[in-house]
């Protein structure tokens, strides 16, 4: 390992918070290890100081949010649904399409300096689906994934069966953003989330798959907080990372 490499991550939990100020606050810890990589290049590297990894874990009120290579059209709702829905509408920075974020889902955004670990975001990507996989393999629930399609599905590898066919159904949305190989934006995976917000969307631009959560597949809700440490645990060793407390 580089000696300049860090593994070690601060997790934080930010409850539920509106998405506008989430963004702001994960926007100022981005920037700072972004200006912190920045100035270490005019450093010789004994002088370097290391970047810092952050795990943020928040619920938003209800709200719609619209990647960069998103259509606005998969948004069917004007001004006044959104106002009855209780909602807010964003056009964000990460990759993506449309989606929901609402009370009942764990939202993960992990800021992080791939140059600590691995320089491929392919890799990284993947590794969020599987930390998602194996949190939701120990709800007894099989999960993977849809080819060309990022996110985790379940029914995932269903065509037909008895001549019915299956739809696979979106559990997790993934969508990230990096510069200088740093991280944020991340995943949401819905727990106990009220899925007919989903109906006001076409989710992640997809019009021929369905959406589910936890709660609905096993038909009970769970516990926020055992989800979020199950996940925070198959992340952490997924990355090989160390908690700091």
């Amino acid at each position: 390992m580089n000696a300049n490499q860090n593994h070690t991550v601060e997790i934080r939990n930010l409850g539920l918070k509106d998405y506008q100020e989430a963004w702001d606050y994960q926007e100022s810890v981005f920037k700072s290890v972004v200006d912190l990589k920045l100035a270490n290049r005019n450093l010789p590297e004994a002088e370097q100081k290391i970047t810092p990894n952050r795990i943020l874990f928040v619920e938003h009120p209800h709200v719609y949010t619209l990647g960069k290579s998103g259509d606005e059209s998969n948004l069917l709702l004007n001004k006044e649904g959104l106002k009855e829905k209780k909602a807010t509408y964003y056009k964000i920075n990460r990759g993506g399409d449309i989606t929901y974020h609402g009370p009942g889902q764990l939202v993960c955004y992990p800021i992080i300096d791939l140059d600590n670990f691995f320089t491929d975001i392919d890799k990284y990507l993947r590794l969020l689906e599987e930390s998602v996989i194996n949190t939701l393999a120990d709800y007894g629930i099989k999960a993977g994934r849809v080819k060309k399609f990022t996110g985790v599905w379940i029914d995932f590898d269903k065509q037909e069966e008895q001549g019915v066919l299956w739809k696979p159904r979106k559990i997790c949305a993934i969508g990230v953003k990096t510069s200088r190989w740093v991280t944020m934006h991340g995943l949401a995976l819905n727990v106990n989330t009220d899925l007919s917000y989903f109906g006001n969307i076409i989710p992640c631009g997809i019009d021929d798959k369905a959406v589910t959560s936890i709660a609905q597949e096993l038909g009970k809700e769970v516990d926020m907080q055992e989800a979020q440490n199950k996940l925070k645990g198959h992340l952490i060793k997924l990355m090989g990372m160390e908690e700091v407390v």
